[in-house]
């Protein structure tokens, strides 16, 4: 059957991989439904490509992925160093590192394919980002493909993909269905109708495929098209397909033949077609084929195969844990659980697959009463650890707990000190700073008596940092002389970071100079690979840049941060930096796009600690523009706040709730607010104490905050030197701030130009609020402002364009605008792709901000900084 259609997506991909020959590598994201056709158009290009090296590897979407599976599969196929270094359990970056060497190595360009990236675990969606970072120096091209359907489901995708989208070697090609008239050449001499055909496939490739091979009449669906012809075979080889189906979408021959199956069987299977054959494997044709096979087996018998595909490896030696693991997870063996989930679960985070070690070590924990309280006790610190590392916050303070119980059984002060440590982190995440307090207190306690030990260390590490975030400065530079001692006495990286770390906070506390100790805290983490800390001192790098007014160079680390973030799996942390890029983002006006990435982070399923600076941007950003409800959003920015019982994160907070009650004409709430703020302020930094000084002089209240203390902004907006005031807020790069100081001023001019720059920025209550201003005053020729029938759509789009361009912006998913549009998600993937190309942006998640910039949106729809 030919490949029709694709002549428009073949040609990009042949001109990527001469760009890529000339030095210019690409990474090339290849999207489309399930049976588009994405494999099939790889493999012509495979066959037209000529002296390249062409290697691959399929992300697998049968139970717990295999960390890095299809590295390991491009490695088999490369050799040399690479498949050296993945036969010896090198650690991941080293991993990543090898293959880039061998990709820029001289010889044929290396095309590489990964497909099914919807499937892909944690370490893969890194390799890809990895790799899509530094390709561009190379002669290779990185092909990946993956379901678009996909993207709505899956987070770590969708952010992973869109991490890539600013990248300059990066392309994407679509994948189409099919035409009518494609679908009619397809089904002539099959004795279908092809209007039936097309109707049934909806031009989907892989389905015409399957429903004009069942010839004889048409089926109900294509599922139904593979399931008539597997009811032809023979019972052996139909049993053998069940076995392929439970094993994978590629099947080892020496596995099956290990099983006793019968070469006629093989044959059988190949010549109708339900298999593949490929070298020592066999294959099925497409996922859907294996997925309509499996969901035809009834639950005992798939039990039974799992068992007998597990006696099968274990008699070949089969090293593979995550296989293994999932062959008995799904045989329900107890025993074998316990022995192959726990070595898979640490080989996952040893990789960086944090998803897939907690899918594991949940496995294994499943069966936790039938081994030693010790050996639980370790399954759910591990469990806990992993879980908090990708923000699933309720299993990691349920498996922290249980782990703490297990640990205070066994009686073992160093891993009870651990389990205390780690469990106050949990809770510091998920904003309960006295329960936090308290067991890092324990966790000293605990070992205080025991010696010069690592556990100590890194309690003492531990308090002290919730000790500077308190504002309590003689008690953590106490905590953090006695971790560093230790730290350097027993040689403990971490440690010596994270002390380095925390010392800046102190210092930033007391007015001192910083910014040093932050960097060798970085430095220190990056020269021993500590992933954990340096993503800490990138994050608080950002988050302390932003709240000192440095926004460029917050961006700046904010970049660095991130990718290091994506690129390890720290997603905590990668979470963390998104929020304060979002702080960054209002820092500087460009409030569509704060929105768009604190609405994100929201999703994310993040902790209330990185919820609480995203949820702060979008009430500012609502109550400023006074088109949405900003209270939901704030009321839980205080309300985690308040549970930390940290001054800045309260003064932050309050200071932004302030602000929207002041904007709404409500002073009392406004004072309340600021007032609540102010206490403890003394023990926040001096840009915190800037903050409700410049409230407290707004509201007309005394200043409580030291006058020297205070930045040079808010420190003239007390003293009342507002145009300067004004100047300096220009000068960080804030228009917002520099538009309230000029406000503040009362003057004439002040009042007029705070006008003009709010109604640039959007900021329709905040003009409001001065406009009424200026009349109480008596002002004349007030402006009114941009009327909405003045705006032009200058974008050229189609009156369904602008229909699904609104519901774009409204962060509608595709689904749902198909179901509201009555239209195909097909077409409503053409029409977002139409839509991209006329605005000029690279993602859908920049729509509604250039949109809205260029007078397309008529009523945007919008829903109701800390340091780590």
């Amino acid at each position: 059957m030919g490949l029709l259609e694709r002549d428009s997506a073949l040609e990009a991909l042949t001109q990527y991989a001469a760009q890529a020959r000339a030095g210019e590598g690409r990474v090339v994201l290849i999207s489309g439904e399930a049976g588009a056709g994405k494999s099939a158009l790889l493999e012509q290009l495979q066959r037209e490509l000529v002296d390249v090296c062409w290697v691959g590897g399929t992300c697998d979407g049968l139970f717990t992925p295999r960390p890095l599976g299809p590295l390991f599969e491009i490695a088999e196929q490369l050799g040399g160093e690479l498949l050296d270094a993945c036969r010896s359990d090198t650690g991941r970056d080293e991993l990543f590192s090898v293959l880039l060497r061998r990709l820029s190595a001289p010889g044929p360009p290396v095309v590489v394919s990964i497909e099914d990236l919807h499937w892909a675990d944690e370490s893969t969606l890194d390799l890809v980002r990895f790799l899509g970072r530094r390709i561009r120096t190379t002669p290779s091209l990185l092909l990946v493909t993956f379901r678009d359907d996909a993207l709505g489901s899956d987070e770590a995708l969708r952010i992973a993909l869109g991490g890539l989208a600013g990248e300059r070697a990066m392309r994407r090609v679509t994948v189409p269905a099919l035409s009518a008239d494609a679908v009619a050449v397809l089904a002539a001499g099959s004795g279908l109708a092809a209007d039936d055909v097309y109707r049934l496939s909806g031009g989907n490739a892989f389905f015409v495929h399957e429903i004009v091979r069942s010839a004889s009449e048409l089926p109900a669906s294509a599922r139904d098209a593979v399931l008539a012809r597997v009811a032809r075979l023979s019972d052996s080889a139909r049993a053998v397909l069940d076995i392929a189906a439970v094993a994978g979408l590629h099947v080892d021959l020496g596995l099956l033949e290990s099983l006793g199956t019968a070469v006629r069987d093989l044959d059988e299977l190949v010549e109708a077609g339900a298999l593949v054959s490929d070298s020592e494997s066999l294959r099925f044709r497409h996922e859907i084929n294996r997925r309509a096979v499996a969901s035809e087996i009834p639950v005992h018998r798939k039990a039974a195969i799992h068992a007998q595909l597990l006696a099968a490896l274990q008699r070949s030696g089969g090293t593979d844990e995550a296989v293994l693991a999932c062959h008995a997870d799904g045989a329900g063996d107890q025993a074998a659980v316990l022995r192959y989930a726990p070595a898979a679960g640490r080989r996952a985070a040893d990789l960086g697959a944090h998803r897939e070690a907690v899918e594991h070590f949940e496995s294994a924990v499943r069966f936790a009463g039938q081994v030693t309280p010790r050996t639980a006790a370790d399954l759910y610190s591990r469990l806990a650890a992993e879980a908090s590392v990708i923000e699933r916050w309720q299993l990691a303070l349920d498996a922290g707990q249980r782990a703490l119980e297990l640990w205070t059984e066994v009686a073992d002060p160093l891993r009870l000190s651990d389990a205390m440590r780690s469990l106050s982190a949990t809770m510091w995440r998920l904003c309960r700073g006295r329960e936090s307090m308290e067991l890092a207190v324990a966790a000293v306690d605990v070992v205080r008596d025991g010696g010069a030990t690592p556990e100590l260390a890194r309690a003492y590490a531990q308090l002290a940092q919730l000790r500077s975030h308190h504002g309590e400065v003689e008690a953590a530079s106490l905590l953090l002389r006695r971790a560093g001692d230790l730290g350097d006495a027993l040689d403990l990286p971490d440690v010596r970071s994270d002390v380095a770390n925390t010392r800046a906070i102190v210092a930033w506390t007391s007015g001192e100079e910083w910014m040093p100790l932050l960097r060798r805290a970085l430095d220190i983490a990056l020269d021993t690979g500590a992933h954990e800390q340096t993503a800490r001192a990138y994050a608080n790098l950002c988050t302390a840049l932003c709240d000192f007014g440095r926004l460029a160079e917050a961006e700046a680390y904010y970049v660095r941060g991130a990718a290091m973030c994506d690129e390890t799996g720290m997603t905590r942390f990668g979470i963390c930096l998104r929020a304060t890029w979002g702080e960054i983002l209002l820092g500087v006006g460009r409030w569509d796009e704060a929105v768009d990435v604190c609405r994100q982070v929201l999703a994310s399923g993040a902790s209330r600690f990185n919820r609480l600076s995203a949820a702060t941007v979008i009430g500012r950003v609502h109550a400023r523009r006074g088109d949405g409800d900003p209270w939901p959003y704030l009321d839980e920015a205080v309300t985690s706040a308040d549970a930390t019982e940290r001054p800045d994160l309260i003064a932050l907070t309050r200071s932004a709730r302030a602000e929207a009650h002041w904007l709404a004409g409500n002073l009392d709430s406004a004072l309340h607010d600021v007032t609540v703020g102010s206490l403890h302020i003394e023990r926040a930094h001096e840009w915190f104490q800037g903050q409700i000084a410049t409230w407290q002089t707004r509201l007309g209240v005394a200043v409580t905050p030291s006058p020297t203390r205070l930045p040079e902004p808010h420190a003239r907006s007390v003293s009342g030197d507002f145009d300067r005031a004004a100047e300096l807020w220009d000068g960080i790069g804030s228009p917002f701030d520099a538009a309230l100081a000029l406000l503040d001023s009362g003057s004439e001019p002040g009042m007029r130009e705070a006008l003009r720059r709010f109604d640039t920025v959007g900021a329709d209550a905040a003009a409001r609020l001065t406009r009424r201003r200026m009349r109480r005053l008596g002002l004349r020729a007030i402006p009114s402002g941009a009327h909405p029938s003045t705006r032009s759509d200058a974008a050229g789009m189609t009156r369904r364009e602008r229909e699904v361009m609104t519901l774009v912006a409204a962060g509608q998913s595709n689904a749902t605008i198909s179901a509201q549009l009555v239209i195909s998600p097909r077409t409503v993937e053409h029409h977002v792709a139409a839509i991209l190309a006329k605005l000029g942006v690279a993602s859908r998640t920049l729509v509604a901000g250039e949109a809205r910039r260029r007078g397309l949106l008529e009523a945007p729809d919008r829903p109701g900084a800390a340091t780590n």
